[in-house]
């Protein structure tokens, strides 16, 4: 029996970070800039985005959030007004000084001394501060409350080590910034938030994560608390995958929010922010994968169905493509998870095999291969990508009457989405390990072991130097630890790292 051959000339058993990188090239996702840890992002990789953006908009909005916009720049006294907050992104800081460029007389240009600007200014790394600088003014009474903003912005943090989608020094996303009036309704929404990460990530990316809170050293610079999703990556790889900050009154108190309660008196109020972003893509790529490039979940392939007509520049082509088109609108007029499906009908000059191995690549839900034959009996050929191939390529293609695919496809995307989850939260649940002593921890993640994942263990909550000392014994490991998941069973024993009683359970990983 023949190799199988595939798509990717890296396994990703072979080398995961190398696979990582050749599926967002081949499959047309995005590119190097020129600017180091700054993509472009292509029409492919876009697409993925819009729909991932415009779905959680959706989201974002029927919790009654409203959109809105703050500025790139932010002046330097606004951060220097939270310690917390500003220690915690110094070193990723990028900064404005100048305003202007002159000639160095020697062809080339530098800052102009005179263009100085009196206060430099942050390219923001996240919005807190002047956001909260725009709520003092915008909050005066009781009745202002809660306030509840998003926007759909770019940050810059300056990272060292950057890869494509996890961790750029330019990167997209959605940050939630909101005012309550006391702890409980802040609470309720940053909670509120968690859980429409949660629902959003496994519905629509069909991605298993663990909603939980993260321990105090991996907490938001100058949070109450933060909660986060985590997913396992398919090298065992946990991947934060979305936050929710807690922030108390601290950034009210820095910025100077607050209302007149009904009484009549002055009240600092109580903020939250959370934020997903496009390490969402990233966590797709690397949940769903497989050695033929992406497997896209329908929800946010931005095609869904694919055909394929089988051209032969010939004058029998016009018959193949009104056949074709004719199919195209066929499936156009049908729902799938809940809105009309997306169909391309490809109708670039090309041999068949290279445009159908580009949108195995590029991880199409469904793709149709539609040649002469086909259209004078009235079939077509289906492929389903995330099925595994055969020895030969065209052994993986089904065959039918067009009228029972047209019939069948909305279910038969809405199979993929749910399959393509099944296979990620039983390989998830399969990698992870209870254990009950930190040396059980060393073993599991032994160098022999290629994809170990995540362990489980009891927890007692240390705290300062002690949980100082954990963090530091874990790090030697290049290990953390992850959250502690909300909706975990009652715990019993000890900490691993303590021996005092474990009051909750904890995941441990190497991660992203």
């Amino acid at each position: 029996m023949s190799a199988i051959r595939h798509a990717l000339s890296t396994k990703r058993e072979d080398d995961f970070a190398q696979w990582y990188q050749e599926v967002i090239s081949e499959a047309e996702m995005a590119e190097e800039s020129g600017v180091r840890g700054c993509m472009v992002i292509k029409p492919w990789g876009w697409g993925i985005w819009e729909r991932i953006q415009r779905l959680m908009d959706d989201r974002i909005k029927a919790a009654g959030v409203q959109n809105c916009y703050f500025p790139l720049f932010i002046p330097l006294s606004y951060f220097a007004k939270e310690a917390e907050h500003v220690e915690g992104f110094a070193k990723e800081m990028a900064v404005v000084t100048h305003h202007r460029l002159i000639s160095d007389g020697q062809g080339g240009l530098v800052p102009d001394p005179e263009a100085k600007l009196e206060e430099p200014l942050i390219v923001r790394p996240t919005s807190e501060t002047v956001i909260g600088a725009a709520m003092s003014r915008w909050i005066q009474s009781w009745r202002d409350l809660p306030l509840l903003t998003n926007q759909w912005a770019n940050v810059v943090r300056w990272e060292m080590r950057t890869r494509m989608f996890l961790r750029t020094s330019e990167f997209l996303w959605q940050e939630g910034h909101t005012a309550h009036a006391n702890r409980d309704d802040a609470m309720e929404e940053t909670l509120r938030a968690l859980e429409m990460y949660r629902d959003f990530v496994e519905t629509e990316l069909a991605m298993p994560v663990i909603t939980g809170e993260k321990p105090e050293n991996e907490r938001f610079p100058g949070a109450v608390a933060t909660y986060s999703i985590e997913a396992m990556m398919q090298d065992g790889k946990a991947l934060q995958a979305g936050t929710s900050h807690y922030l108390g009154t601290g950034f009210a108190h820095a910025a100077g929010i607050q209302y007149q309660d009904a009484e009549g008196a002055q009240q600092y109020c109580h903020t939250t922010s959370w934020g997903t972003s496009t390490r969402m893509v990233g966590g797709m790529i690397m949940t769903h994968g497989d050695d033929d490039g992406l497997r896209v979940p329908p929800a946010v392939a931005p095609h869904q169905i694919v055909i394929l007509p089988m051209l032969r520049d010939k004058p029998e082509d016009a018959e193949l493509l009104a056949y074709c088109e004719a199919l195209r609108k066929d499936l156009s007029a049908l729902s799938a998870l809940g809105e009309p499906v997306r169909v391309q009908l490809d109708k670039r000059p090309g041999k068949a095999t290279q445009k159908r191995w580009a949108w195995v690549k590029k991880g199409v839900p469904l793709i149709l291969e539609i040649g002469g034959r086909d259209a004078a009996g009235g079939q077509v050929s289906m492929l389903r990508r995330d099925k595994l191939w055969n020895e030969a390529a065209k052994a993986n293609f089904v065959g039918m009457p067009k009228e029972h695919f047209v019939a069948m496809a909305g279910a038969e995307l809405e199979n993929i989405q749910s399959a393509l989850f099944a296979e990620a939260e039983s390989r998830r649940d399969a990698q992870i390990t209870r254990v009950s002593s930190f040396a059980e921890v060393e073993a599991f993640f032994s160098e022999d072991k290629r994809y170990p994942g995540w362990v489980e263990a009891g927890w007692a909550r240390p705290t300062g130097d002690e949980l100082e000392a954990v963090v530091q014994k874990l790090k030697a490991l290049k290990l953390t630890i992850r959250n502690t998941p909300l909706k975990a069973e009652p715990v019993s024993g000890a900490c691993i790292f303590t021996g005092q009683p474990a009051v909750e359970s904890i995941y441990i990983a190497r991660s992203y």
